[in-house]
């Protein structure tokens, strides 16, 4: 049975987060994706090895995702950036840290070296997308639906079976928070894995990331039919797999 906590921010806000393992040396801090939760494949799996391992894992919903507070249209990047901030100085606090990143959550992971460097040792992005609302949205948008979203302030995109509400303030403020632009200097270890046939976000984003890191252990990890979320069994393997390569081997 897996306990969902509560972490209060103020009188209107809550983040619904997941933490074990607290008196570990190491701690893996999953940062889910664009209108994800911690319900999910991915975080549960991540959960279970840490368990298992007995590492730290700490997990947050953004506000506006799962049953965190707030509305989704309301949220952006500098908001769900600061939430995961947050969550990692109450709970992480000085132990060393391994971000995941998936999708948006390697762009929220990104963000996070500014203010924790020091204390990252490993950064794993899955199908990562840094500044997917302006380079694959916004720019690929034609006139008329930039028309609408800049009137309605909303557009509502269709993908697969899922509709995402779009807001021309999420676009604007994603443009704030540009992070393919700064290499970050950590000699870390950086794995990049993504599916070969991710109809979402092209693999050269995670190259973007690698190439982000002049300093670090650098490792690519295309994964063969692998789709954008790479979260049925065989591929969650692999991304075990690929964290404790990180964790207890050298590459």
């Amino acid at each position: 049975m897996i306990k969902y906590k509560y972490l209060r921010l103020n009188k209107y806000k809550k983040l619904r987060y997941l933490s074990i393992n607290n008196q570990s040396k190491i701690c893996i801090v999953f940062l889910h994706g664009f209108m994800s939760d911690l319900e999910g494949n991915k975080p549960k799996s991540l959960l279970k090895f840490c368990k298992t391992n007995k590492l730290g894992f700490v997990g947050l919903e953004y506000s506006g995702h799962g049953k965190s507070s707030g509305k989704f249209t309301k949220g952006n990047i500098s908001t769900w950036s600061n939430d995961t901030k947050k969550i990692i100085k109450k709970f992480v606090k000085k132990r060393k840290v391994i971000l995941i990143g998936s999708s948006m959550g390697s762009w929220i992971g990104l963000k996070q070296f500014k203010i924790f460097s020091n204390q990252i040792i490993g950064f794993i992005g899955i199908g990562s997308a840094p500044e997917f609302l302006e380079l694959l949205m916004w720019k690929k948008f034609s006139k008329k639906i930039k028309t609408e979203i800049k009137t309605k302030k909303i557009y509502y995109l269709k993908s697969g079976n899922y509709e995402y509400p779009i807001t021309y303030q999420i676009i604007r403020d994603g443009k704030k928070n540009k992070v393919l632009n700064k290499k970050i200097l950590s000699k870390i270890k950086v794995t990049m894995i993504h599916g070969s046939k991710d109809e979402v976000v092209p693999t050269v984003y995670s190259k973007k990331v690698l190439k982000l890191f002049p300093n670090a252990k650098k490792k690519l990890v295309v994964i063969k039919n692998g789709d954008h979320s790479l979260s049925d069994k065989k591929n969650l393997k692999r991304i075990i797999n690929e964290l404790k390569i990180l964790i207890f081997n050298k590459f």
